[in-house]
Formats: C-alpha cells, sequence, structure tokens
C-alpha cells in the first residue's frame, strides 16, 4: 500500500482538509503498513527493533535477512554482497585485517601472495620457491620450480654409469644416459621384458623339480631316486625290467632272489607260476592260496595227512583220518562212493536223493527205484510203526486188500473207520487243546469252526437228504406271546446261507 498523506487543507481551518476521522484512518493504515498486524516478517511490527544505530530481532534465535530485489546486491560502506558472492563496490582491493578460518574446501581462481611462509598441517613450513638448477642453497624451508628438478635430474643421470660384472668378461658398466643395459638369456635360459618387468625363464631343456621331462643319453653316477616312473626297457647289469617282467638278458642264467642276512624273499601278492618251480632245500610258506593245477610226483604230507597216489590216509599211528567242512559248510562227495561196513554215529545230511538197494530217498518222499515193486515198512520183532505226524495225508484213492485193525479200531476197505467193537463210539480226539481237522472243518471239544480264515461254514446233504436236527430244545416260544403266538418283536437275527442265498432268521428269549 503507498503511503497515505492528510490533507491539512490551505490555510488553517479553512474547511478545504481531511475531516478528523479520515485524517486518522489514514494514520492508522500507515501505521499497519509499518508494522503489520499479522506478525508478518515483511514488516517491522515487534520483531524487529531499530534502536540508534542497530538493528536487533526481538525474536529468540530468529536471523535478520537484507534481501534485495532481482539481482540487486546489499551494500554496506563499499562492500557488495550479491547472492553468496563479496565484492569491492568501488574496484579497490578488500582487507580482511584478521585471521580467517575456512571449515571447507579453500578455492582460489587468482594469484595467491604469501607476504610470510606457507605452513601445512604437518612438515617443514615453506618460505619461498627457488629457481636453482644444481640446488646450490640446500634450503629446508624453499621449494623448487619444475625446471630447476628437470634441470638437477638431467645433470646427474648424464653423469651416471651403472657398474655390473658376471661371472666372466670383468668389470663392465652401462652410460645411462646413452646406454640399454641388456639381460640375454644363455644356455636353458629365455628373458622377455615387458613393461617395467623383466622376467628370466628356464626353457625346456632344462630339468625342473616339478616338471616332467625326458633325458637322453644321460650318464647317473650313484643317485638316488624315490618314486621313480620307467617308460619301456630298462636295463640294469644283467637284468631287464620291461613293463610287468623281469628278465636275465645273460643267456641261460637264472634269475635270482636273495634276501640280505636271515631274510626271506616274500611274495606278498597272488603269484602264478606257469613253468616248473624247483624247490631244492625246505620250503616253509605261511597261507598260501593257490589257482589251477598242482602235480605232486611222490607222496605229500600235510601236518599228519599223506597224500600218495590216490590214498588219503594218516602218518600218525592209529589215528582217525577227519573230513570236517568249515562253519555251515558240507562235505560233498559228488561222485559214486563205496565203502564196506561202515558205521556212523551223528546226524548224516544229505543233499539229493540217496538210493539204499531198491529204496529212494529224495526230499520229504521214500519211493522204490524198481518197477512196480512195493515199499514195505517192518519192524523188527516186536517193534511198532510209529507215525508222530498231526495230519496223515493219503493223495488219491487208499486201496486196502484186507481190513486194517489196529486194537479197536477198524479201517475198511470201503474208506471206513469204524469202531471194531459193538456199539461202541469212535472218537477222534486231538492232543491238548489241538483240535481235530477234517480237510477244512476244526473240531475242538464241542465246536464245530472252519479252519480257513473268514470262510463260511456250510452244512450240505448229499442228493435229496435233508439236515435233521433230532432233539428240540424248547416246546413254547418267547416269553413276549402266548403259548400259540410269536412274539411281536424279536430280540435278534441270525444270518444264514441256505441254497447259495443269504438269509435272516430270528430269535426270542428263552420263556
Amino acid at each position: 500500500m503507498a503511503k497515505q498523506t492528510i490533507n491539512i487543507g490551505t490555510t488553517a481551518n479553512d474547511g478545504t482538509g481531511d475531516p478528523l476521522r479520515t485524517a486518522f484512518t489514514k494514520i492508522n493504515e500507515n501505521f499497519t503498513e509499518l508494522y503489520g498486524d499479522d506478525g508478518d516478517s515483511n514488516t517491522l511490527a515487534a520483531n524487529l527493533d531499530i534502536n540508534g544505530w542497530n538493528i536487533v530481532s526481538t525474536r529468540s534465535n530468529e536471523d535478520i535477512r537484507i534481501l534485495p530485489a532481482g539481482t540487486g546486491g546489499v551494500i554496506a560502506s563499499a562492500i557488495r554482497i550479491a547472492g553468496s558472492t563479496i565484492s569491492s563496490e568501488d574496484s579497490t582491493q578488500i582487507l580482511v585485517d584478521d585471521s580467517i578460518r575456512a571449515t571447507g574446501n579453500l578455492t582460489v581462481d587468482g594469484a595467491t601472495t604469501l607476504s610470510t611462509s606457507l605452513a601445512l598441517a604437518s612438515g617443514a613450513t615453506v618460505t619461498s620457491i627457488l629457481d636453482e638448477d644444481a640446488m646450490g642453497s640446500d634450503s629446508a624451508t624453499a621449494l623448487a620450480t619444475q625446471q630447476s628438478i628437470k634441470a638437477y635430474v638431467d645433470s646427474q643421470v648424464t653423469a651416471q654409469d651403472l657398474d655390473f660384472q658376471g661371472d666372466s668378461g670383468g668389470a663392465l658398466s652401462v652410460d645411462l644416459d646413452s646406454q640399454t643395459f641388456t639381460v640375454a638369456g644363455g644356455t636353458g635360459i629365455d628373458t622377455a621384458g615387458s613393461g617395467q618387468t623383466l622376467t628370466i625363464n628356464i626353457d625346456s631343456t632344462v630339468a625342473t623339480l616339478t616338471g616332467s621331462q625326458t633325458l637322453s643319453g644321460k650318464t647317473l653316477t650313484a643317485p638316488t631316486i624315490n618314486g621313480a616312473t620307467m617308460t619301456g626297457s630298462v636295463t640294469v647289469d644283467s637284468l631287464t625290467f620291461d613293463d610287468n617282467t623281469i628278465s636275465t638278458n645273460a643267456s641261460n642264467a637264472n634269475l635270482e632272489l636273495v634276501a640280505s642276512g636271515s631274510g626271506t624273499v616274500e611274495l606278498q601278492s597272488n603269484t602264478n607260476i606257469t613253468g616248473n618251480a624247483s624247490v631244492s632245500g625246505t620250503l616253509t610258506t605261511a597261507d598260501i592260496t593257490t589257482t589251477g593245477t598242482h602235480t605232486v610226483t611222490g607222496q605229500s604230507d600235510v601236518d599228519y595227512v599223506r597224500i600218495k597216489d590216490n590214498k588219503i590216509t594218516t602218518n600218525a599211528t592209529n589215528a582217525d583220518l577227519e573230513l570236517a567242512a568249515s562253519g555251515t559248510g558240507v562235505i560233498d562227495i559228488q561222485n559214486t562212493m563205496t565203502t564196506v561196513g561202515q558205521t556212523i554215529t551223528g546226524n548224516v545230511n544229505i543233499t539229493g536223493q540217496q538210493d539204499v538197494d531198491n529204496i529212494r530217498i529224495d526230499g520229504n518222499t521214500i519211493s522204490t527205484t524198481n518197477s512196480n515193486g512195493g515199499l514195505t515198512i517192518e519192524p523188527n520183532g516186536s517193534g511198532a510203526i510209529t507215525l508222530n505226524a498231526t495230519t496223515i495225508s493219503v493223495p488219491g484213492i487208499m486201496a486196502l486188500t484186507t481190513a486194517l485193525v489196529q486194537d479197536t479200531l477198524f479201517i475198511n476197505t470201503g474208506a471206513k473207520i469204524q469202531s471194531n467193537v459193538t456199539n461202541e463210539d469212535l472218537i477222534l480226539e486231538a492232543n491238548g487243546t489241538g483240535s481235530v481237522v477234517v480237510d477244512q472243518i476244526a473240531i475242538t471239544d464241542n465246536k464245530i469252526t472252519t479252519y480257513v480264515s473268514n470262510a463260511d461254514l456250510q452244512l450240505d446233504t448229499d442228493g435229496t437228504g435233508l439236515i435233521d436236527i433230532l432233539t428240540p430244545t424248547q416246546t413254547t416260544v418267547g416269553s413276549a406271546g402266548g403259548a400259540n403266538a410269536l412274539p411281536a418283536t424279536p430280540t435278534g437275527y441270525i444270518k444264514i446261507k441256505i441254497a447259495g442265498t443269504t438269509r435272516v432268521i430270528p430269535f426270542y428269549d428263552e420263556a
């Protein structure tokens, strides 16, 4: 808002000026413009105090900002501040009369003149920069120019030689300013340079500890060889080693293996002898496993057993000759064996069939070997034939030419088992808690059950016969009805099969 001026009239009290109310309204608006009425920072209000030569902010910790418009700056005396740039308003030098500390990086675009010295965080304090080619002043506080450093280094290198000496050729030198020092390879040595690195290598003609090389035409005097691998034929004196064969290269010479002192020659692995083996002295061996055919001319004594020709005997007086298998093994005699009056004590296990005269025992079957021959089991004297099996099965039809009578039991030729005593019961009785089993029916005490799990129990007659239950067990009906009537609701039901069809029969409580 522009400044408002009160019209006071041309002359005093001439009635041409602003009325009193209008005048005070303008005054109030001018004060509002100056101080503001809402704490606006653009006005003085109560936040900024101009007192004497001081401008003071009355709000705690509040900045005081002087903001020119557009590209204008703030000028204080001859110092101009525009944005973040400080310059001289009258183009004279800006003088900072006290120490300056910069917490960030300091960048100087123009020339820098230090009237005293330059001190960094550590090291010597620099007081000057000298241009001396010979570095004669030898100052501890002066820096050298690039030209001085180059001139001094050139003068030093030009005047220096590199002295060296080899195993032969005497003392030599290389002028570092004009000559090149060359490292040349010799026999078995290669050299290669790259960048700032000179590499010296052994070439392929030199044998190394870790490499694999072939030596030709070399003579080794008293060498020690550990873990050697030799390819091809190797000759040591009169012996030739070729692959897995050791032979002599002297005509008709023997190949001898001789141990030192009381030592022995030991063959640790399987050994095959394809030719003849001759032992002139005593041959003492540990366990020997041999494969193939062994021919022994004369007798062979193994501990107390002698083998000669086709006879095995004991060579100890009155000693038994025993044939024993190991563990669960058996003695297997695979050809015909003829014995004279032998007595066998203990168990004899025979795998396969055994023929004794006309009787053959094979597995669990006893049969005859002659055609249509009969099988007779006959005890000696008053001895009896005892069959201890629980079940005796006779396949097919058992034909008896005469009746079989045992005490009071009569087995007829008509496939009947009868009591041999008149009016006597025929009793089939199992031992202990066992059952009498007929085909798939088990009879235990007074109970008949099926002998096959989950099988039906069937009662059937032959032809037109009926199942006849002879004894009536009750003459009246259940208690829920009268003598001539059935109860209304049965107690339960029995499920049975009649002629293959499942039926349900009700039953009632006893009257």
